[in-house]
């Protein structure tokens, strides 16, 4: 006989028939007798167990008699195939422990850690489960509640957790970390103290590329076993915190995209590509369209080791966000997220980023863009000696050194084995006719877009009609021809030819497409060409659009042509206006979700439509459509800043308020006084409009926030904030934040508190700002939003350090430094890095030169010169502190170099590598060069009007200044 107490309690016979136990307390009393079986169990234990069971905590136990009654009746249910034996006081059951599933699954539970800790983890698995699967509900569910079952129930609960911890770990070593982190999170949350579990959790997140999400769970465990136990985390969950810290995450550049047709034809120029690359640093793929330039870079992109990062150039129209578009690609941010105004712009961070990376940057389609893109590729090719460039162009870029490689034809055998693979694809018993198929072939001049245009027809058409009708078609090349002009006229002759093959609703919905610069959803293309799926699917079949992974897209030369019939409908201003409502619908749908829990998804959502709300605006603005052009800026506004590329549209807000002069339309003052904002965060060249248009975007602001209006632009409370934060007139800004942190808004209300804490920071009452930074904090964390929760907590963190409590300082930049990974803004997260060394440096100088260095690399890897000037001397603050003063005075040196002397986030660095310099000077026996070094610092920090309500010491000690350098700063005050 079997017997189960993994859930309510039951007995088996050997034929696997269930055995009728009875009522409660009978079930209560075998319960108990298989805790231990063959131990003797006291009666009075029983009783206990059997009276609660009974439900009667007014009726008490039952008599020794009541309960020798109920053990008759239980030998009576289990007809003698299990022996109860009285025995001294008690009774117990005659069963092996294997008989009873507890046992059975204690057995296999330590096998099952045995296994894993000799390295079996596959063996592990497969043990922990069979035993897991034992369990049917609560252990002793008939007892549990009982004071004789309540501690046995509880041990066999704590056993089933290690265990599913143990099959956890398993899962973890074998690969399965995805399929483990749901079941992770439901039993963390159940067990929120755990710190096994939230181990697991971590490194199953981490596994699966979420490191952030993985740190934001040690940051929750962190803060509940502190408000809970009033304890921190034991030394091997913080110990898994700093190796995840310290872990190699990085920008991701774009990588190429997957082919979704075999390459045919083109091995030998693979290889050989690749080949050239190897000793040449720009190689250029020339040719006429159609040839196939971009899939083969494709595919030697497939092929390179190292790093690639693939930009697609033929939907950009405005070279003046080149750079910007280069920085997306890989992965890189124009500024930080306190969007503070950075003289270093987005070539000189490409520098910086790609200076001694080894990166190979497939630049595609670069002929509309040749004179602009040589020239970055040369900038970066001099500053960057490791970075190869491999380009696709109709005619070279014109660059010294570049080489070029003519990418031609396809030979005979290639055009005809491709024509072949792409017939059998639209019909699966094609059976190719060599003679027909070469005719076919030679009228396209073997040009592969040609070909699979043509192949895509024999959907409807049989081989022989169109090897009898194409040639004639395309009588406008003279046959044999091998000049480019003559290839591009073969090419578009073939677009044309497949053109007049549609129907009248696909040729419309073709030509509506091409309005979109980098392709659309399929809800979007539907409502923007006005048709229905199934047209879409018909122009897809036909190779007239690439339809995968839930988007459209269609490729440079088709989208020209239709381009072209769109403007010969008459229909473009019709179309551009319905793509530009439809992106601003879109872009409106999702700012509200920017500022939640949501935030990730929806900015990924964005990042998809970044092309086309570009090509909306800029079409809006050069069609003088306003209204149109401030909505879609002031929308997409929010998502621009958290993602680092307000600069990408600056230029457009620029000469949009040139087209407006000073005063805005009716009823867009928001979206207007946002324009502003964004030209403000652009080039030399839009920075312009931000002194035109300040006076009177402030004036529509203060409208709007006077009359407590909801505002549609929440994002222009905390920027409107940052840019005027240096200025005479900010007490009454402040004072007129301060009236928003009871708007409906949560966000906006986070946001105000944030901004406000500044006020009462700057007359030096701590205590005021940091109950203010606090509720910003807890504000912005109940929305679950990042961006405001990272830059409250750096506030915080700093404010916390300079009143001395460096752990919660360093506790709070750990959750800040999640988050920036979150939001991919690198720069931040080395600034965060090189703030927790700062807070270390006294108390683990080990530790603090691991953050410095750390900092340094991901500054490099994200372009950022203030935060690697930052890093460099947190480092060299360690080498003076270590006695080596030539490695002092050199990093000292490095970052005074890359220091931007108006980047008011970076004075305290500034100030800090100056009196560094000045302590060099002074162990080296140089007086008067100290003298002269703490004289700079002094300036620097009266110059910058860093203490307009306080003394400039107490400035400097809230800037985390430590004590010996404020005194001698202040000390050289004139």
């Amino acid at each position: 006989m079997r017997f189960g107490i993994l859930g309510g309690t039951q007995a088996w016979r050997d034929d696997g028939a269930e055995v009728p136990l009875g009522g409660p307390a009978r079930r209560a009393l075998l319960a108990l007798l298989l805790v231990r079986p063959g131990e003797v169990v006291p009666a009075e234990r029983l009783a206990d167990g059997v009276g609660a069971a009974g439900g009667g905590a007014a009726e008490g136990a039952p008599s020794a008699h009541a309960l020798q009654s109920q053990v008759s009746r239980l030998r009576s249910a289990l007809g003698g195939a299990a022996v109860i034996e009285r025995s001294g006081a008690g009774y117990r059951l005659v069963a092996a422990a294997q008989h009873v599933d507890a046992g059975r699954f204690e057995e296999l539970a330590r096998e099952g850690r045995s296994a894993l800790r000799e390295g079996d983890a596959g063996r592990a698995r497969a043990l922990l489960r069979e035993g897991l699967a034992l369990w049917r509900g609560p252990a002793l569910a008939d007892v549990a509640d009982s004071a004789p079952g309540r501690a046995p129930a509880a041990r066999l609960e704590e056993l089933r957790l290690t265990a599913l911890e143990d099959r956890f770990e398993a899962e973890l070593v074998i690969g399965e970390h995805r399929a483990a982190v749901p079941e992770l999170r439901a039993l963390l949350d159940r067990h929120p103290l755990r710190e096994r579990l939230a181990a697991l959790l971590m490194r199953a997140l981490f596994a699966d590329d979420g490191q952030a999400a993985a740190l934001v769970v040690f940051e929750q465990v962190r803060r509940r076993l502190a408000e809970e136990l009033g304890t921190g985390p034991s030394a091997e969950l913080t110990g898994l915190h700093r190796e995840l810290l310290n872990a190699d995450a990085a920008p991701t550049p774009t990588a190429p995209p997957a082919p979704l047709t075999a390459l045919v034809g083109r091995a030998g120029e693979v290889a050989e590509v690749g080949e050239l690359l190897g000793g040449a640093r720009l190689v250029t793929l020339t040719g006429p369209g159609g040839v196939g330039k971009t899939r083969l870079s494709v595919e030697v992109a497939a092929a390179a080791t190292g790093e690639v990062c693939f930009v697609e150039l033929g939907a950009l129209r405005d070279a003046a966000v080149l750079p910007q578009t280069l920085l997306v690609a890989l992965g890189l941010r124009e500024r930080g997220l306190h969007l503070t105004r950075d003289d270093q712009g987005p070539l000189d961070r490409l520098r910086t980023a790609l200076s001694g990376r080894s990166l190979l940057l497939v630049l595609d389609n670069c002929e509309h863009l040749v004179e602009e893109v040589a020239l970055v590729a040369a900038r970066l090719l001099a500053a960057c000696p490791r970075l190869r460039v491999l380009a696709t162009s109709r005619e070279p870029l014109g660059v010294i050194g570049e080489h070029l490689h003519p990418v031609r034809p396809l030979d005979d055998p290639a055009a005809e084995a491709l024509f072949t693979d792409r017939a059998r694809a639209v019909r699966r018993a094609f059976v190719p006719d060599p003679v027909a198929v070469r005719r076919v072939c030679a009228a396209l001049d073997n040009l592969p877009l040609a070909i699979e245009l043509v192949a895509a027809r024999l959907r409807t058409l049989s081989l022989e009609e169109l090897a009898a009708r194409l040639p004639d078609r395309l009588a406008v090349v003279a046959r044999g021809t091998r000049a480019a002009d003559g290839r591009h006229r073969t090419l578009r002759s073939t677009v044309a030819w497949s053109w007049d093959l549609l129907s009248v609703p696909e040729q419309r919905a073709a030509r509506r497409f091409s309005v979109f610069a980098a392709g659309a959803g399929v809800e979007t293309a539907l409502r923007v060409c006005d048709t229905d799926e199934e047209t879409l699917e018909s122009l897809a079949d036909k190779s007239l659009l690439d339809r995968s992974g839930g988007r459209c897209r269609m490729l440079s030369t088709i989208r020209a042509y239709a381009a072209e019939q769109l403007d010969a409908a008459g229909e473009t201003a019709v179309v551009r206006r319905a793509h530009a409502r439809t992106v601003l619908e879109l872009v409106r749908a999702a700012e509200p979700w920017l500022h939640r829990s949501e935030q990730l998804s929806w900015l990924a959502v964005l990042a998809a439509e970044q092309p086309e709300v570009l090509a909306a605006v800029q079409w809006a603005v050069s069609a003088s459509e306003t209204a149109t052009a401030l909505e879609l800026l002031a929308s997409v506004a929010s998502y621009l800043w958290i993602r680092g590329l307000s600069g990408t549209l600056a230029p457009q807000a620029a000469a949009l308020l040139d087209a407006l002069g000073d005063a805005p339309p009716p009823g867009l003052d928001e979206e207007y006084a946002v324009c502003v904002l964004l030209a403000a965060s652009g080039p030399p060249g839009s920075r312009a409009a931000w002194h035109g248009h300040r006076a009177s975007a402030g004036r529509a602001l203060v409208a709007v926030w006077s009359a407590g209006r909801a505002g549609r632009c929440p994002t222009a409370l905390l920027l409107w904030m940052m840019h005027n934060a240096g200025d005479g007139d900010a007490p009454g800004a402040f004072a007129l934040v301060s009236a928003q942190r009871h708007r409906p808004d949560p966000w906006v209300s986070a946001a105000a508190q944030y901004v406000t804490a500044f006020g009462p920071l700057g007359d030096g009452d701590l205590a005021e700002a940091e109950r203010g930074l606090r509720t910003a904090v807890g504000q912005f964390r109940a929305l679950g939003e990042r961006w405001g929760t990272a830059l409250a907590l750096d506030a915080l963190a700093g404010l916390v350090g300079v009143r001395g409590d460096q752990a919660a300082a360093i506790a709070l930049t750990d959750e800040a430094l999640a988050l920036a990974e979150q939001l991919g803004a690198w720069e931040d997260h080395a600034d965060f890095l090189v703030n927790r060394g700062d807070h270390r440096v006294t108390t683990d100088p080990v530790a603090a030169r691991a953050d410095y260095a750390q900092a340094a690399d991901r500054a490099h890897r994200a372009g950022s010169a203030t935060a690697l000037a930052a890093a460099q001397r947190g480092l060299a603050d360690l080498a003076l502190l270590d006695g080596d003063r030539t490695a002092a005075q050199r990093l000292y040196e490095q970052a005074l170099e890359r220091q931007d002397p108006h980047w008011v986030r970076g004075l305290a660095n500034r100030i800090r590598t100056l009196a560094g310099l000045a302590r060099v000077a002074d162990a080296c026996g140089d007086r008067a060069g100290a003298r002269a070094r703490y004289r700079q610092a002094a300036e620097a920090a009266s110059a910058s009007g860093a203490a307009p309500r306080t003394s400039l010491p107490d400035a400097l000690r809230l800037m985390g200044l430590p004590a010996s350098v404020v005194q001698e700063v202040a000390r050289h005050l004139r």
